[in-house]
């Protein structure tokens, strides 16, 4: 009889329930250390309309250094570095390990899923560039439909300036919009006319809503839940921690095989590998 192993799902194969009951327990502590780990603290933040709150979070490095410590202590196996995943508010840290025993490829896989939001550091600055942004951007826009509804008469008067006097209208813009350096130099007398540096105002534009950026603080929270693989592809929030066991024929994994025919030793050696990384969860 041919079994997907997954540990976890129902078998009825004798040596597979005795796995699953180990896993389960591999399982709960894994849960019980991210709880731990992901314990919320308060910190002081500030929104976007200057109001200064808190706000819950907890510190992804102590998981990321949990996983390191598993991983150092995974003797013989073959390991993934902890990685971190960004998708825009959703980040997951997780790594990857397997070890061959026989034919048979014992993988395992520890993840936490986690959503960040995004403040502002409780700092007069922040309010400050906020303003200073809000001044720049209301100039622009002014000054902007101040040469869109005088642009007509603003590029006739530089246009007849430069001695272009004898030609009707549409001849005029056919002149001013086949030259481009003719066309800039137009527009630059034009903003010195109107008292704005569009360029500047928006190289100052760039550098405010930098360092507004380098005001923004991440916070982090999570749901000290187990979720399966489905529910992490969809975002949710929780961690993970799952077994496989594959069986290998001819360097191909095969993930239908039957339990029956696992060797003794095998089994052995598998359940040993189990216990050892049991033990490194509550060391």
């Amino acid at each position: 009889m041919l079994f997907l192993v997954r540990l976890g799902t129902r078998s009825p194969n004798e040596f597979i329930q005795y796995l699953n009951n180990k896993n389960e327990n591999i399982q709960q502590s894994f849960l019980a250390k991210i709880m731990d780990l992901t314990k919320s603290i308060s910190v002081k933040v500030m929104l976007g309309d200057a109001t200064i709150t808190e706000q819950k979070t907890f510190d992804p490095v102590l998981v990321n250094d949990f996983y390191q410590t598993i991983i150092k202590n995974l003797k013989d196996w073959s390991v993934q570095e902890v990685s971190i995943s960004n998708n825009e508010d959703i980040r997951r840290i997780f790594t990857k390990f397997e070890i061959r025993e026989g034919n048979y490829l014992i993988s395992g896989h520890m993840s936490l899923q986690y959503h960040v939001l995004l403040y502002y550091k409780p700092d007069q600055r922040v309010i400050q560039l906020q303003r200073e942004l809000s001044e720049i951007i209301d100039l622009t826009k002014n000054k902007e439909q101040q040469m869109s509804d005088n642009s007509d008469q603003f590029v006739l008067s530089k246009l007849k300036d430069k001695g272009y006097k004898d030609f009707d209208h549409q001849k005029l813009f056919e002149i001013f919009y086949e030259n481009d350096e003719f066309r800039e130099k137009i527009y630059k007398e034009i903003e010195k006319d109107i008292e704005v540096d569009f360029q500047d105002l928006s190289n100052k534009k760039t550098n405010l809503i930098k360092e507004l950026d380098n005001m923004l603080v991440e916070t982090y929270q999570t749901s000290p839940v187990l979720i399966d693989d489905t529910r992490l592809i969809t975002g949710e929030e929780g961690c993970l921690c799952t077994f496989d066991i594959e069986f290998i024929r001819n360097k191909t994994k095969e993930g239908l095989f039957d339990p029956r025919k696992i060797s003794e030793s095998v089994k052995e050696n598998i359940i040993k590998r189990l216990d050892d990384f049991s033990k490194l969860l509550i060391s």
